[in-house]
């Protein structure tokens, strides 16, 4: 009974670990962005307050061209993955806990977990979010 506490408890240690370093990953990537950004546009930016146009792409759409515009060096492009590698931590973090469950042949955990990553997915690729 205690090892199965102990793998418990690293499982936990590792899911928080995931999530750490996934949001320091993230913040590092976007803060690069945000200076190459501010160093290429320097004092020509222009901020539109009163305009927002939300572009509805396919993810996978999203995500090439963010990473052709990072090939590029663009800071815009930058802040954008870090924004999608933000997105990514807790996604990552349920992929984890589904593995962790099946190891442990948790299966009420590895069923829970799988409709979580179902109900996520789907949320982020038909864009269904509320």
């Amino acid at each position: 009974m205690s090892s199965k506490t102990i793998k418990d408890k690293d499982i936990s240690l590792i899911i928080g670990q995931i999530l750490r370093w996934g949001v320091y990953l993230a913040l590092t990537v976007a803060v690069i962005g945000g200076i190459i950004y501010l160093t290429a546009k320097g004092q020509h930016i222009s901020v539109q307050h009163n305009t927002f146009i939300e572009k509805d792409e396919n993810l996978l759409a999203l995500i090439k061209e963010t990473l052709t515009g990072v090939l590029h060096g663009d800071g815009l492009s930058i802040i954008e993955l870090g924004i999608l590698l933000l997105i990514a931590t807790p996604l990552t973090r349920v992929v984890f806990s589904l593995w962790a469950f099946n190891k442990e042949h948790d299966r009420m955990y590895v069923v829970i977990t799988l409709l979580v990553l179902i109900i996520i997915s789907v949320s982020i690729l038909t864009g269904f979010g509320g």
